[in-house]
């Protein structure tokens, strides 16, 4: 599995991420191109796109799109087209601020407001009619209002990507984002709920108190475990699907391309020795799941080590994994743990392991390093052992992404009327995006679809619609 590439400077890769567009005039030599885009290359920059603003007699002005490693690199590359010859740069603009300027959502219209006839329909008198039904039968919310497909994106700002907490302000192009792939992937409306509150009463209450809008509640980037008992209240007090992504849809991912590289390796989940490092809330989801699913021997690690019933000074969340896995009752750090294992998952921090800890894990080991920017082991040195790898970043192969799976949970959830997220929901989504991936195009490079593949939500979404109709319960 290749390395990414790194600047002359030992920086990380150029990405989009940092990506500038500058605006540069160059003089009347024919060889000022050649020469700026030549400094940009070594000073580790990355050209995407050369376009002409104007060309004169004298002067050429050009915009010069360059991906970059972070923002001093973009500076430093900036300083390296200044210092060439006859070049001057005019400005530079961060594409990615661009992007997010004045939000990336906005409210549209589904019905015209051309004639006063429109207007009596869509608004007073006519209105007035469907209120009444509604009233008569709140049910037909459901059919009547954008509530049939809207899901809030709800969060605190206290566990923001790896950011930490930020507070609800900063957390809210997170969750323009996350809305933004409800409507690509899936077609759902979802909105921003960023709250000016990290109580869970509070939060609870606010919930419970716009639930009347919303056909589905997507709860995000609250800590830990603070998250595990507002996602048990809101599910007990209301009548919509509520799903903490950063808990279940983790685990969706993770299960799916599991249940993959387990294939491809010729082992089965119930036999398997699975290593986890992580026990806030991704790790607490994966476990359930692979336990829902028959895995058997599971040992979690949280900084402290190997997680054991009868540990002292465990909050709840931590106290039921320590009960329900390590059933040899074995102690030790997580290097203990690793040697002789199938399987190592890491929903932690980042540098944990290098090659000579998976070098001890079991033959055709699983390495699963989730930990986003960097991953528990570097990719590389992993791969020396490891007969299957995964990561959370979109620059190697088998990125676990959970865009794979919230769009079309959510989907499906919509179009059945659930009343509550399951396991047996979560199991078919997982074994659906796994599916998704046929034997023939099967790889150690290749155990989850893109995040682009269109097959993905709408397969998802039938799987979990099947599931809330052959459920009882809903």
């Amino acid at each position: 599995m290749p390395e990414p590439a790194s600047s002359p400077q030992g920086r990380p890769s150029p990405s989009a991420s940092y990506s500038i567009t500058m605006r540069v005039e160059l003089g009347s030599d024919p060889r000022g191109m050649g020469r700026v885009t030549t400094a940009v290359g070594e000073a580790g920059g990355s050209v995407t796109a050369v376009d002409i603003v104007e060309s004169g007699q004298h002067a050429t002005t050009v915009d010069i799109t360059v991906n970059t490693a972070d923002g001093d690199h973009a500076d430093a590359v900036t300083k390296a087209v200044e210092a060439v010859p006859d070049a001057h740069v005019h400005k530079v603009s961060d594409r990615t601020f661009l992007l997010h300027l004045g939000g990336k959502l906005e409210v549209t219209s589904k019905v015209p407001l051309r004639t006063r006839d429109d207007l009596s329909m869509a608004y007073t008198p006519g209105v007035a009619r469907v209120c009444m039904a509604i009233a008569a039968n709140p049910e037909d919310a459901r059919r009547l209002t954008i509530k049939r497909n809207t899901v809030a994106v709800v969060t605190d700002g206290s566990a923001v990507l790896g950011l930490g907490n930020i507070g609800p302000e900063a957390a809210l192009p997170v969750m323009e984002g996350k809305a933004v792939l409800f409507k690509q992937f899936a077609g759902v409306d979802a909105w921003p709920v960023c709250l000016a509150t990290q109580e869970v009463d509070e939060i609870v209450r606010v919930v419970e108190a716009l639930a009347p809008v919303y056909g589905g509640v997507n709860l995000e980037d609250i800590a830990a475990p603070r998250c595990f008992e507002i996602e048990a209240r809101l599910r007990a007090s209301l009548d919509i699907p509520v799903f903490h992504d950063d808990q279940h849809g983790t685990a969706i991912v993770v299960l799916a391309a599991l249940t993959n590289a387990l294939r491809l390796v010729g082992k089965s989940l119930p036999d398997v020795g699975i290593v986890l490092s992580g026990a806030g809330a991704a790790g607490v989801a994966v476990v359930k799941l692979l336990r829902a699913e028959g895995a058997e021997r599971i040992l979690a690690c949280d900084r402290n080590g190997i997680l054991h019933d009868g540990a002292d000074g465990l909050d709840p969340s931590k106290r039921w994994v320590a009960e329900h896995t390590n059933p040899d009752g074995r102690t030790g750090t997580l290097r203990d743990a690793v040697a002789g294992a199938d399987v190592f998952i890491g929903v932690s921090a980042p540098d944990l392991l290098d090659g000579d800890d998976i070098a001890t894990m079991a033959d055709d080991a699983i390495v699963f390093a989730l930990a986003n920017p960097d991953p528990e082991i570097d990719p590389a040195a992993a791969a020396e052992h490891a007969a299957v790898i995964a990561t959370g970043r979109s620059d190697y192969p088998n990125q676990i992404n959970n865009v794979l799976a919230f769009p079309g949970v959510f989907r499906g959830a919509l179009d059945a009327g659930a009343r509550l997220i399951t396991d047996q929901m979560e199991v078919a989504a997982a074994e659906a995006i796994a599916a998704v991936v046929t034997q023939a195009e099967l790889s150690p490079t290749y155990i989850v679809p893109s995040v682009f593949n269109p097959a993905v939500a709408p397969a998802v979404a039938d799987a979990v619609r099947r599931a809330v109709e052959d459920d009882p319960e809903q």
